[in-house]
């Protein structure tokens, strides 16, 4: 419930009234029973409420019931989550991405709520027939239309695939955010950066992907991406219209899930981020590996707090932080670097010392852990990770 109403204050919506309801039997008509419709309908009229949200999926002919029987317009969890997405995307791909979410949403609620999707169009020639309705030619319009975006979507994603096979010529490891809306994903990023991304204590407070430089230890640099953020029942749509966005934590060398160890519901929020992951192909087995950062310590009790940390030394892959106070950022840094090396090898190379360009190359890509002069030869040893090796083996051989 507390997160149903964050997601309306995510909107503005003015919360008049909130109730939990027990549904002991789904009614096909209206979802909820007779007289706990008849309720709320009292409960909106002395509110002066004009929008019912109902945190549930409703099928089209639920919502137009409820509308006729409760007197205000209805929304379920899935057309709020929308809206909230609507209003947040800020780029053309990230607006083009909402639409075609909006579109799929829409068209099969056309179930003439409307007296205008009653009207029939006239035939043509002499016979004239029944024509085309109205709902018919609205069905036709939003067909054509997801048609025209998935197209442009299209050539998003190659734009995209482009960039990425830009990104993995040059040398610096993608290190991209997940987790639950709200974790602290864009505190995060900004305190890493240096940036001044919009971070609000808001569900969904960003939503197109943003990627910036790091500095970690042993790195000449990396790459930081910060995405959507994950939520309980993520609509179906937005995750299919989303998908080149998300692909961005596909294509990552190592995945930073960003966790709120303040919220009591804080297992359930990482078992839905579990979820879209492995719904992507990111289960814990094929996909790239993790960190949780156990983010918002500084909001624990000490009691909760010794035994957080104590859970946390005893394994390789969490590390307390606190990214408004900073607090644990070090330590996550100098993880974040381990893992990224963690299939790197040592190699030992002997090149020309008059090949500067080479050496220069392996001194950025690489860690040389110790470099000999022998006459006109150096031989370095030289830390690579297994793509650096193989850029590195191209060269030689072109």
């Amino acid at each position: 419930m507390e997160e149903a109403e964050g997601l309306a204050d995510a909107i503005g919506i003015s919360v008049v009234a909130a109730r939990q309801l027990r549904v002991r039997t789904v009614r096909p008509a209206t979802l909820l029973g007779k007289g706990q419709v008849e309720e709320i309908a009292e409960i909106a009229k002395q509110g002066e409420a004009r929008l019912l949200i109902v945190d549930a999926a409703l099928t089209p002919i639920q919502q137009k019931n409820l509308e006729d029987e409760v007197g205000t317009k209805v929304i379920d969890r899935t057309g709020l989550i929308l809206e909230i997405f609507g209003e947040r995307a800020a780029t053309s791909e990230g607006q083009l991405q909402v639409e075609l979410a909006h579109l799929q949403y829409q068209s099969g609620r056309l179930v003439r709520s409307w007296t205008h999707l009653e009207r029939q169009r006239g035939g043509f020639g002499f016979l004239g027939g029944p024509g085309e309705t109205q709902i018919e030619a609205d069905r036709r319009m939003i067909r054509d239309r997801m048609a025209k975006i998935r197209r442009e979507l299209d050539q998003v994603k190659r734009t995209r695939t482009l960039h990425r096979d830009r990104r993995q010529r040059a040398p610096w490891p993608v290190v991209a955010l997940v987790g639950y809306t709200n974790a602290g994903k864009s505190t995060l990023f900004n305190r890493l950066t240096g940036e001044a991304v919009f971070a609000e204590n808001l569900l969904f407070a960003t939503l197109d992907p943003t990627m910036r430089d790091i500095k970690l230890p042993g790195f000449d640099k990396a790459i930081l991406s910060d995405t959507v953020g994950f939520v309980s029942d993520l609509p179906t749509e937005l995750i299919a219209a989303f998908r080149a966005t998300l692909e961005e934590v596909r294509e990552a060398d190592l995945l930073l899930h960003v966790r709120n160890m303040a919220h009591p519901d804080r297992e359930a929020q990482r078992e839905d981020v579990e979820d879209v992951l492995t719904s992507l192909g990111l289960g814990e087995e094929g996909g790239p590996p993790r960190i949780e950062a156990w983010n918002k310590v500084d909001l624990l009790g000490d009691e909760e707090r010794a035994r957080l940390f104590e859970e946390a030394r005893r394994r390789e892959d969490v590390v307390p932080i606190s990214a408004v106070s900073g607090e644990g950022l070090d330590a996550l840094r100098e993880c974040m670097s381990e893992k990224l090396r963690s299939g790197e090898q040592v190699h030992s190379i002997r090149l020309a010392a008059s090949d500067g360009g080479r050496i220069a190359w392996l001194h950025s890509r690489g860690e040389v852990l110790d470099q000999k002069v022998d006459d006109e030869e150096l031989e370095l040893s030289v830390r690579l990770s297994p793509d650096n090796w193989a850029r590195f083996q191209a060269m030689e051989s072109a």
